[in-house]
């Protein structure tokens, strides 16, 4: 009876754990994945500006009879985002490879023996049982041992390219952009974020910027929908998971 009613109450409390995210899944059986809609990153409830160690500032100043800038970045001017608002285009290329082979043993053992002979000896025996014997009043043996083994084989390939947004311009001059995509194939969206802190410098003429010139960094790539609900556990064996120390 107890087995049956942990059986309903665990459905309840893992809906309940995650919100309305699984009324929402149910209201949406045979339907498409919706699209999010364009929205003003820097509006989002997590949204935090970002604060960077800046160098100490220097004061423009112009020479006569020169076309140079104290503190220019360029001599001509170019069509490359550098304000709010501007766009590029991010070349997101990822191929990780790895390979670790971990291997650890240990063994301990120890023995202590306590004794006492002579007068000290006879005199304990009077008070210990007939089997005992004075030479081994306490002896303690211990030991242990511990094997471990591992291994990591991993491979990753991510080419893509995605545009960004300019959301906000450092002191010094390096900008912090976010760029969004996502894509619906059927009941299936492939959504792709890249985020950090980039140079102008690093932008090429053609208004692109490789993914490994970007400071801080967050690229995410995943999916939603059936095709991603059938690859996760469900909710109570997520709960049991986190639940249940062994």
């Amino acid at each position: 009876m107890n087995v049956i009613r942990l059986t309903l109450v665990l459905p309840v409390i893992a809906a309940v754990i995650s919100g309305c995210s699984a009324v929402d899944r149910v209201a949406n059986i045979g339907e498409q994945p919706k699209m999010s809609a364009i929205k003003n990153p820097t509006a989002e409830p997590g949204y935090r500006p970002v604060q960077m160690p800046m160098p100490t500032p220097t004061v423009v100043s112009y020479n006569s009879n020169s076309l140079w800038r104290t503190g220019a970045r360029g001599f001509f001017k170019d069509q490359r985002a550098k304000n709010i608002g501007d766009i590029l285009t991010i070349a997101v290329s990822i191929t990780d490879k790895a390979a670790i082979d971990n291997k650890t043993k240990r063994k301990r053992s120890g023995s202590e023996a306590l004794g006492a002979t002579g007068t000290v000896g006879q005199g304990i025996l009077h008070i210990l049982p007939a089997s005992a014997s004075a030479s081994e009043l306490v002896k303690i043996d211990s030991g242990g041992s511990h094997e471990g083994e591992g291994s990591v084989n991993r491979s990753e390939q991510l080419v893509t390219k995605v545009a960004a947004v300019v959301t906000q311009v450092l002191p010094n001059g390096n900008m912090v952009i976010e760029g969004r995509q996502e894509i619906r194939v059927n009941y299936e969206v492939r959504e792709l974020i890249v985020a950090g802190v980039i140079r102008p410098e690093d932008i090429a003429a053609d208004n692109t910027i490789d993914s490994a010139k970007i400071a801080e960094a967050r690229i995410s790539y995943g999916g939603r929908g059936q095709i991603s609900d059938v690859q996760q556990p469900r909710y109570g064996q997520q709960f049991l998971d986190i639940l249940l120390p062994f």
